[in-house]
């Protein structure tokens, strides 16, 4: 189970299903302060829905949802300072902004403002991308390049960096 030491901004990064968003969570709960939990997905579908669905019950009321699927800027302006805000996904974010034909660039620039400005001390997840085979489209190789970019900016921003592999956390930047 995470630490109960808290970092401005940290990262959780890993492959699909691989225990990064419960691991985030652990981080979150374990500094007893007021939850903000920053969602992105959009539950277009009956499987999406019940994931949702899943999540919130999983998580329980102790949190404050904010569902902010692309403007996460401003979601992350309504946490106090004596909070700590979750942020789950970057990658789901990227999407967003990938199917709205936002421009990536300004949209990320965006994002990491908002994360240093935030008050409050901010956990991000986001799927690593990169250990999959490179897509056979142009549109997926475009989302891999660019998931790629923003989780290297995510990370050289962040205090702490933390890969979950299978359910186990490896710390890449920072301690556990």
């Amino acid at each position: 189970m995470p630490k109960n030491t808290l970092h401005a901004l940290t990262i959780v990064t890993g492959g699909a299903k691989s225990g990064k968003s419960r691991y985030a969570e652990g981080i979150v709960i374990a500094t007893d302060r007021p939850r903000f939990y920053i969602a992105t997905a959009q539950a277009w579908d009956a499987e999406m829905q019940a994931k949702v669905a899943a999540h919130r019950k999983d998580r329980g009321d102790n949190w404050h949802t904010i569902e902010a699927p692309r403007d996460v800027a401003a979601a992350l302006a309504q946490a106090p300072a004596e909070a700590v805000v979750l942020l789950d996904c970057a990658t789901m974010w990227l999407t967003n902004c990938m199917l709205a034909d936002a421009d990536l660039a300004d949209e990320s620039a965006t994002l990491l403002t908002a994360l240093a400005a935030c008050a409050a001390p901010v956990v991000v997840v986001t799927n690593e991308v990169g250990w999959s085979i490179v897509p056979d489209n142009p549109l997926a190789r475009r989302f891999q390049n660019a998931q790629g970019q923003l989780n290297q900016q995510l990370a050289a921003q962040a205090d702490r960096v933390i890969a979950v592999i299978s359910g186990l956390p490896l710390a890449l930047k920072g301690a556990l």
